[in-house]
Order: structure tokens, then sequence, then C-alpha cells
């Protein structure tokens, strides 16, 4: 099993989360935003790791992943 580019644009996604703010979301806006990550924002959506299929909050599933997924890019960027 491996990455596809459909998890690393999610992770990259999670990975914009502020975690120290649960009262701050993000937005995908479909204008400015490549169609990869307008993408990775539906499957979050519909996973439900995030509250709107654009963006919004993340749910209680969704900070567990994004907090690992904060700790996974802490890890492979540490010795950098």
């Amino acid at each position: 099993m491996h990455f596809t580019s459909d998890h690393l644009e999610e992770l990259n996604l999670l990975a914009l989360f502020n975690l120290s703010s649960a009262q701050e979301g993000i937005k995908v806006h479909k204008h400015s935003a490549t169609p990869e990550a307008v993408a990775a924002a539906e499957r979050l959506f519909r996973k439900g790791l995030i509250t709107q299929n654009d963006g919004g909050y993340l749910t209680s599933l969704g900070i567990d992943t994004a907090e690992h997924t904060h700790k996974l890019l802490a890890v492979l960027t540490s010795g950098q």
C-alpha cells in the first residue's frame, strides 16, 4: 500500500488547518484553488472529516486525522 496523489492532496488540505483553534476553518475557492484541491475537499467532506464540501471546519474525526497529519509532517520534515 502507498499514498496516492489523491491521498497527498487530502493530507495537504488537512495540514492547512490550525489545530490550536477549533473556530478556524478553511475555504477552498473553486475559482482560485487547483482542481485537485477542490476534489480533495469534496472527498474529505464525503469521508466526514470536514463540515462543508469546500472546506469549513474539522469534524471530531477530522480533528483526530489532522492531528496525525501534523505529527506525520513534523516527523518527515524534522531532518530538513
